[in-house]
């Protein structure tokens, strides 16, 4: 049996997590392959609201094994936190499964994130200072701590100790703070341990057993394509690769075991932190999206920056990721205008340009050529099937379809579980 891939296909916040829960039904395991707690999923089951930050979120699944990938990094005092939090109202985290090769985030990467993000003033990234790009940075330098360290002391003590020997000469001379001891950090790291060992996996080797079983894994990105290190709006992007490669460097599932690519798109735009945004609008339109549609970020609190949909973001995100179907979410959020704006094109230096431009200067520049679509007024949130959306609802759905490149197959109308119109199977 294949293995399925989910990711954002804006800037992140597209509704992941309900898309996850929406599968986590039907599929075996749901991996979590990058990332860490800088990403944040809410789910609503019934009239319960989840906000998951770390965990992915198929733990919410009671058929479904969750499992953090070695793409992952770990800050254990809140992975633990969030399971203690699940546990108190009733949900069975026992399942969970972790990589013992995923990375560790400390207290000198949250300490680094934070003080070197203010030192850069006016030209902040916008991180959320949860020390996820210093733990990548120490990944890609060989001086990472990763979970299985836990359980040697002696190794744990060593790279501890040879990461502050660096580390505290930047925080003590470049940041005037005060140096962080060794022992402080290794004590409580070996604090975890034992809370940590029993989800401990070797999760490449349970998941590719698992699809060789005939077992169903869906493959759960953080962040958004637009976020990608590689392929994002860099240098406002996260420190991982959340489109669709990613997914096999961070679980060690091969390429070829992946048969569908989908896309989550909201029905409109939203971003949070620093970075060019060519349809953000500053207007009573984009505060009424804010509102509506409650665009506040899961895991940094932070209002969302709010625009209309981008059809270039779009057909983007088909062509990096492979995509072969997108999930569109939030069209209930556009119901009450009359027309609906979409960007189609941009116009840059009085060039129409219909793909993304590579350079950050022209992406910078970039303003957006919009289409107008009529709206509707009618409640879609009791909507079960494509023919009963009013005709203009369907027809935006059309639209966006058409230009983004991939076929939509699910829509939500509604923030629920059951608030999902299914128009193809994702299995």
């Amino acid at each position: 049996m294949p293995a399925l891939v989910l990711v954002g296909a804006q800037w992140g916040d597209e509704g992941k997590g309900k898309a996850t829960d929406l599968l986590g039904g039907s599929v075996d395991y749901v991996v979590r392959y990058q990332g860490g707690n800088n990403a944040g999923h809410t789910v609503v089951v019934g009239d319960q609201k989840y906000a998951l930050h770390l965990l992915p979120s198929g733990i919410l699944s009671p058929n479904c094994t969750p499992v953090i990938g070695n793409g992952v990094v770990i800050d254990p005092g809140v992975l633990l936190s969030e399971l203690s939090g699940l546990q108190e109202r009733g949900i069975d985290t026992s399942k969970l499964l972790i990589s013992g090769n995923a990375h560790l985030i400390t207290p000198y990467h949250r300490t680094l994130d934070k003080v070197s993000e203010r030192f850069l003033g006016k030209r902040r990234i916008g991180t959320t200072g949860r020390g996820i790009g210093p733990a990548y940075a120490d990944k890609i330098n060989r001086v990472g701590i990763r979970v299985q360290d836990l359980f040697d002391e002696s190794i744990l003590r060593q790279k501890v100790e040879a990461a502050l020997d660096d580390k505290n000469q930047i925080l003590v001379k470049l940041y005037n703070r005060r140096a962080m001891p060794a022992d402080l950090v290794v004590q409580e790291y070996l604090g975890y341990a034992e809370k940590i060992r029993p989800f401990l996996a070797d999760t490449t080797l349970v998941l590719n057993q698992a699809l060789d079983a005939g077992k169903v894994v869906l493959l759960e990105g953080g962040q958004g394509t637009l976020l990608d290190v590689d392929h994002g709006t860099y240098p406002f992007v996260t420190s991982s690769n959340p489109t669709s490669g990613g997914a096999c460097t961070g679980s060690g599932i091969g390429p070829t075991r992946i048969d569908r690519v989908i896309g989550i798109l909201k029905a409109y735009t939203t971003r949070v932190g620093s970075g060019p945004f060519p349809t953000e609008l500053f207007d009573a339109d984009g505060e009424a999206l804010r509102r509506i549609g409650g665009e506040r970020g899961v895991t940094t609190g932070r209002d969302r920056r709010c625009g209309w949909f981008d059809a270039v973001i779009a057909r983007y995100a088909t062509r990096v990721n492979g995509l072969t179907d997108f999930f569109l979410t939030k069209l209930d959020v556009l119901t009450g205008w009359e027309q609906i704006p979409v960007c189609v094109a941009y116009e840059i230096d009085g060039r129409r340009v219909e793909e993304l431009p590579y350079n950050q200067s022209d992406f910078h520049h970039a303003k957006p050529v919009y289409e107008m679509l009529p709206g509707w007024s009618e409640d879609i949130t009791k909507a079960k099937t494509f023919s009963d959306l009013p005709k203009n609802a369907q027809a935006y759905v059309k639209a966006l379809e058409e230009m983004s490149g991939a076929p939509i197959s699910a829509v939500g109308v509604g923030p629920g579980r059951t608030e999902t119109i299914e128009i193809n199977s994702f299995l």
